[in-house]
This record gives structure tokens, C-alpha cells and sequence, in this order.
């Protein structure tokens, strides 16, 4: 049995995106909108604005990359830069373009308008939201693999800051992410290390809110 919608409803007013968006459409949107949007496929998906929790975690996750990059460009890494919802190229057609919460890439050419793409990328880290589980754990993990990037982390606040961060490194050959492990804010053992894609501790403490 079929029931029909009532006339005024939100469903009826929906409107199929008419057309894919190309590389060069997006390329010429107004930097407010672009920052609004990420494209799937050609297609727009807008996002949601992250809440106060989400922008300060953020941040923290960004401060201590960048306190580690600076350390391993002092030791012979190369110039690396962290950054916080860039513009991150996965692929030109159909185009996917997406904008991690957290990126530690290799320097671009900027004087030659270079753009991040994912082979500039080392590490990229989303903070799961309780709209964003999906994405992050699943069409997000699946992206970043097949476009090359070697190291994913998935982020987990709870009211006081960042309580788990879980590491998937690639398999080139098949170009899917095998998971490491998790860290765990509550874990003995100190502060927990990493070597890949260059040293880093995470100190909880800087973590937090």
C-alpha cells in the first residue's frame, strides 16, 4: 500500500543535484562556499559546522603534530606543515575533495599555486562526531586508502578532550588501511609513541579541553 506525502512536505521540496561538479566548478567557487562543501563523487555534501569541542580538539591535535614536525624537520624530514580543514584533492574524476580535520603533509610549491593532493599527505586524522561515525570510520577510511595516503587516525572526545585515538597504516598492495591499535587516554604505560610517518608523542595532557 502506497501512502501518499502531504503537500507541504520537506521531501517534496528536495532537488536532485543536476550535474557533477568538475574539478574546475570547484576551483572557481567562492573561497566561503568551498570551505562549506566537500564533493563525493562530483557531488556536493555539505558540512555541518563542528561544535566548540570538535574546533578545540581540533586545534590540540594540530598543535601537537606541528611540535613534532618541527622536531623532525630539525633532523633531516624535509619541510612538512600541519593544518586544520584544508582543502585535500583525492581525485580529479569524478572529483573528490575532502577537508580533514587534521593534515601533516610535505611543503607544497606555493609561489607555483600547488595544490594539496594525497600524495603530498603523511598523516590525516578526523575527530568522530556523533553525525560523522559513518564517514570517518567508513567512506572516509575507504577513500584515503585507495587514494595512497599512509597513515589514517580516528579521534574520540569525551567532555574533558581527545580519549582514543585509533592508527590504520596502508597496504600498498592492496591498497587498504591495517589497524595498528588503538591508544587509550586511560591506559598505564605512559604517554604512548609513534615512529611513523615521523616520531611523535601523544601527551595526553595536551589534549585536553
Amino acid at each position: 500500500m502506497t501512502t501518499a506525502l502531504p503537500e507541504d512536505s520537506w521531501l517534496l521540496r528536495i532537488q536532485p543535484q543536476p550535474a557533477r561538479v568538475t574539478a574546475a566548478e570547484y576551483e572557481a567557487l567562492p573561497e566561503e562556499i568551498a570551505r562549506a562543501i566537500e564533493i563525493v563523487d562530483g557531488y556536493v555534501v555539505f558540512c555541518e559546522a563542528p561544535t566548540p569541542d570538535h574546533q578545540t580538539a581540533g586545534r590540540r591535535l594540530a598543535n601537537l603534530l606541528e611540535r613534532h614536525a618541527r622536531r623532525a624537520m630539525a633532523r633531516g624530514h624535509g619541510c612538512l606543515t600541519v593544518n586544520n580543514d584544508v582543502d585535500l584533492r583525492l581525485r580529479d574524476i569524478p572529483l573528490l575533495n575532502r577537508s580533514p580535520d587534521v593534515i601533516l603533509y610535505r611543503c607544497l610549491d606555493r609561489a607555483a599555486g600547488e595544490r594539496l593532493r594525497a600524495e603530498h599527505a603523511l598523516l590525516v586524522i578526523e575527530i568522530v562526531s556523533p553525525g560523522s561515525e559513518t564517514q570517518d570510520t567508513t567512506d572516509k577510511l575507504g577513500e584515503y586508502a585507495r587514494a595512497g595516503i599512509a597513515h589514517y587516525w580516528i579521534a574520540r572526545l569525551d567532555n574533558d578532550g581527545v580519549t582514543s585515538i585509533e592508527r590504520y597504516a596502508l597496504d600498498r598492495a592492496t591498497l587498504l588501511y591495517k589497524h595498528l591499535g588503538t591508544f587509550m587516554k586511560d591506559e598505564a604505560g605512559g604517554a604512548p609513541e609513534v615512529t611513523n610517518p615521523i616520531p611523535i608523542t601523544i601527551d595526553w595532557d595536551d589534549l585536553l579541553f
